[in-house]
């Protein structure tokens, strides 16, 4: 089980793409895994025949154990484990190494016959090879509970692999046991929690193991009938990091209000001179170029405090908060205080349909110095975040709404926005996070200089 990202510790067995006695080629996707992340297929460098399944669909492994044993074709030669997991003491070589296409751990050469692999990441594939229905342990277990047919149902996962949701609705359709079907969940579903105005529908990945709803209970409580959900890996450590900020970090909060009216003019004429394809970057986009330039001028918020003492970072990465199968993501836009306008916004667009798609890779989920929340397209016109651990800082942006105001002793209208500043005290004191954040605001209210 190779290490995908840096808060990996497990990894769960999803789907086996090739069965034992299968033949091999290199590119060939062998198994579908779920990591703290995401989910992901891996393919094979080397060819030669799948000799043994070491772990089961459905079980969780710590990284570095072995999950299955490939047998080198001819001309298969040896080769040393990749970087993508750890080894443990006394190990074998590798029979056959799976480079992540996600690009963690470098490629190396085939290796010798017979041993454990790590199995590499790629698009999951759109049928099984072996004539098999394509569905989610989770979805086969439940559809033997309630006697539905595998064979007769049309997935909505990725590639047309049937899912919990898929089973679940057909088994209601047909009076089946267990009460109304759970339609895929659908709040904030992969929607990008990085525009108040404009957002990206995502299909989220197929759920894990680890996501199925337990039977409930026969006896009936006050509160009625309870279910029980186990969370996946991705909402298991979105709780295990948000538990460990709340705890660790003393957090406190600064408000402002940011007057957009110019910038909203700005935007508008962007679009209205804008050919048809070119990229219109959204207010959010315009967040994220506040925010780096800001960043870049106030070291301490682009930090972090780890192991007594701080750390500061030469490099830009704002992170976007994403809303995706029902947990949160947090894809990072690199080097934002050198990008221009466009080039975030294309980039924040190919995020968005990378999480969409489910093809989105761990080394895009990393390496975020700062993180942009945004909910203003759900119509929060304020709310406060939770500091993505070990950052310095996270930036909660709501609604853009149109509000009276006082300007000169005459009344007039201005397109107001909320934006709230929760830092970490033990790096980023009250007058710096002031400044830092007054940074943001002017920059917003004077469109030219996001420009520049």
């Amino acid at each position: 089980m190779p290490r995908l990202s840096d808060s990996m510790e497990e990894g769960t067995i999803l789907e086996w793409l090739k069965q034992v006695g299968d033949e091999v080629a290199v590119g060939d996707e062998l198994v579908e895994i779920e990591t703290d992340k995401a989910n992901m297929a891996y393919e094979s460098d080397v060819a030669g025949t799948l000799s043994e399944i070491l772990v089961r669909e459905g079980e969780t492994v710590a990284i570095g154990t072995p999950i299955a044993r490939v047998e080198a074709g001819e001309g298969g030669g040896t080769g040393e484990r990749t970087s993508a997991g750890p080894v443990g003491a006394g190990d074998p070589p590798p029979a056959a190494v799976a480079k992540a296409s996600s690009g963690v751990g470098p490629p190396t050469p085939p290796p010798a016959e017979g041993t454990p692999i790590n199995a590499p990441p790629s698009s999951p594939q759109a049928s099984s090879r072996d004539g098999r229905t394509k569905a989610s342990p989770v979805a086969r277990r439940i559809a033997l509970e309630r006697g539905v047919e595998l064979s007769g149902l049309h997935g909505s996962g990725p590639g047309g692999r049937i899912v919990r949701a898929d089973v679940e609705l057909a088994a209601s359709s047909v009076g089946g046991e267990g009460g109304a079907a759970l339609g895929p969940a659908d709040t904030q579903s992969g929607e990008l929690i990085s525009s108040p105005l404009v957002g990206t529908r995502a299909a989220p990945p197929s759920p894990g193991p680890a996501a199925e709803t337990v039977s409930p209970s026969d006896v009936e409580t006050a509160k009625g009938q309870v279910n029980y959900e186990d969370p996946s890996k991705l909402q298991s450590t979105v709780a295990r990091r948000m538990s460990e900020s709340k705890a660790t970090a003393p957090h406190f909060y600064l408000e402002a209000e940011v007057d957009m009216s110019r910038l909203v003019a700005a935007r508008a004429q962007i679009k209205a001179t804008a050919r048809e394809g070119d990229v219109v970057p959204s207010f959010n986009d315009m967040v994220v170029k506040a925010c780096a330039l800001a960043l870049r001028e106030h070291p301490r918020a682009n930090g972090a405090y780890r192991d007594g003492r701080f750390e500061l970072y030469s490099r830009v990465n704002v992170g976007v908060a994403v809303a995706a199968a029902d947990a949160l993501v947090v894809p990072t836009v690199f080097d934002a205080d050198r990008k221009s306008l466009r080039q975030i916004a294309t980039e924040a667009r190919a995020l968005a349909r990378k999480v969409r798609d489910g093809q989105i890779t761990p080394p895009e989920l990393s390496g975020a110095t700062f993180t942009v929340s945004n909910l203003g397209m759900f119509g929060i016109e304020s709310f406060a975040a939770v500091i993505n651990p070990p950052q310095a800082a996270i930036l909660a942006v709501g609604a853009i709404t149109e509000r009276p105001v006082v300007r000169d002793g005459a009344m007039s209208s201005a397109h107001l926005m909320r934006v709230n500043l929760a830092c970490d005290h033990r790096i980023l004191y009250g007058a710096p996070a002031a400044e830092f954040l007054a940074r943001i605001k002017s920059l917003l209210e004077e469109p030219l200089a996001l420009a520049l």
